[in-house]
């Protein structure tokens, strides 16, 4: 037989079982809600540019706009 440790109180094992019960039924029923979510589709959602053609003046704000967010060389925003 082993020396009484501070592991060996019948408190403190239980304690870790139930820790570790809980933890595996959370961590299952993450994965299941997951599982779940990814076979239902997403809704589309509606974006205008879809249906309404841009004016030549949207199209070149909406381009300085992208260019401005393209990175330079160094990997940094302009």
């Amino acid at each position: 037989m082993s020396d009484p440790g501070q592991f060996s109180d019948p408190r403190v094992l239980t304690l870790f079982a139930v820790l570790a019960v809980a933890t595996g039924v959370w961590l299952a029923a993450g994965l299941r809600a997951r599982a779940r979510r990814s076979r239902t589709p997403m809704a589309r959602v509606w974006h205008p540019q879809e249906s309404v053609p841009l004016t030549p003046a949207e199209e070149l704000a909406f381009g300085r706009v992208v260019s401005r967010l393209s990175l330079t060389s160094t990997g940094r925003l302009r």
